[in-house]
């Protein structure tokens, strides 16, 4: 073997690289992407706007976006989006855990609680507008999102029904806009310590207008938060919980909305564990910016509702009777 013979086999020859072909749209491009093609663009626009680069054959933000929407509009895998929008699953899943972070960076100005007093009072004022229960502002439950079974403390996402989940809570307004969420807690979690322990329960608790929260059975009654009766026995109570459940559906047909139109959240989430409530936030931002655009929900049962808790934690007495005295005041409130 002569010296140039050794050369040419020691340098290291660059792989040419190579791309799959991008696909097209077709003539389903909503119920490919869960949004009109104009508001694609928008949602781009608006979350990825300064991230352009497309150097070396990248995706564009819109292809990046589109990426990130086929797959929470799918219940199938990452190598099943790369085949779809022609990349490769490692590219697919880079490309939806950035969009994933992009969108959960401006999740404060999509999701927000109020948190002032003339905020508090625009929010009863709001729910007046269609509701009958004074001084209400909003409804809030909980619903599970299954996930692989966790290697870590996987008896910790058992819930009741026996699925690993995360027991996702939410509060909405009447426009079915979600107020707040929390979504980092495992399904074992029952629905009223995760009120007791999220940061909107002080804030209600607090809240110096008198606002109130309508919640399922599940939950102890207080006075800023309602709960319909266990067992009605007189026409007053009977009535009061007519109007209650038709209010407070509100928040399950919430939950309805965002499953159907991220079926992602309807099956189980196939992704890591810890990246998971980045994921379910990020499809509850994307709900609000759907109400904010007017895009078209999806048609199916208003109601999505995993049922009350088999637990109910108790508030104090105090507490508690006062809940009791201010359920009683509405419900003669409604009777008349």
């Amino acid at each position: 073997m002569n010296l140039n013979t050794a050369l040419f086999i020691n340098v290291n020859i660059r792989k040419e690289k190579t791309f799959l072909d991008r696909r097209g749209d077709g003539d389903n491009f909503k119920s490919l992407y869960r949004y009109t093609r104009e508001n694609v663009q928008w949602i781009t626009d608006y979350f990825l706007h300064d991230q352009e680069d497309t150097r070396g054959g990248a995706l564009s933000n819109v292809q990046k976006m589109k990426t990130f929407l086929r797959y929470v509009g799918d219940p199938g895998f990452q190598v099943g989006v790369g085949e779809d929008i022609g990349i490769h699953q490692t590219t697919a899943c880079k490309t939806i855990w950035y969009v994933c972070q992009k969108i959960i960076e401006k999740s404060n100005d999509w999701i927000q609680f109020p948190a002032t007093e003339e905020q508090f009072r625009e929010a009863k004022l709001s729910w007046s507008r269609k509701g009958q229960i004074p001084n209400a502002i909003g409804a809030i439950d909980c619903t599970h999102v299954k996930i692989l079974r966790p290697h870590n403390h996987p008896d910790e996402y058992i819930n009741r029904k026996g699925l690993a989940t995360f027991n996702v809570q939410a509060t909405c307004n009447v426009n079915d806009v979600v107020t707040s969420i929390d979504c980092s807690w495992p399904g074992s979690v029952h629905d009223s310590r995760i009120w007791k322990n999220s940061s909107i329960y002080q804030v209600m608790y607090e809240n110096p207008a008198g606002a109130l929260l309508l919640g399922d059975e599940g939950y102890a009654i207080a006075p800023w938060l309602m709960t319909p009766y266990r067992n009605p026995d007189t026409p007053v109570r009977v009535n009061y919980n007519k109007i209650f459940c038709r209010e407070r559906v509100v928040i399950e047909r919430v939950f309805g909305q965002v499953k159907r139109r991220f079926p992602f959240l309807q099956n189980t989430v196939r992704m890591a564990t810890h990246r998971v409530p980045s994921m379910i936030l990020a499809c509850f931002v994307l709900h609000n910016v759907a109400k904010f655009l007017q895009d078209e929900d999806f048609e199916g049962d208003d109601e999505n509702s995993d049922g009350p808790s088999n637990v109910t934690f108790s508030e104090t007495g105090d507490v508690k009777i006062r809940g009791r005295n201010r359920r009683e005041a509405i419900a003669e409130l409604l009777s008349r």
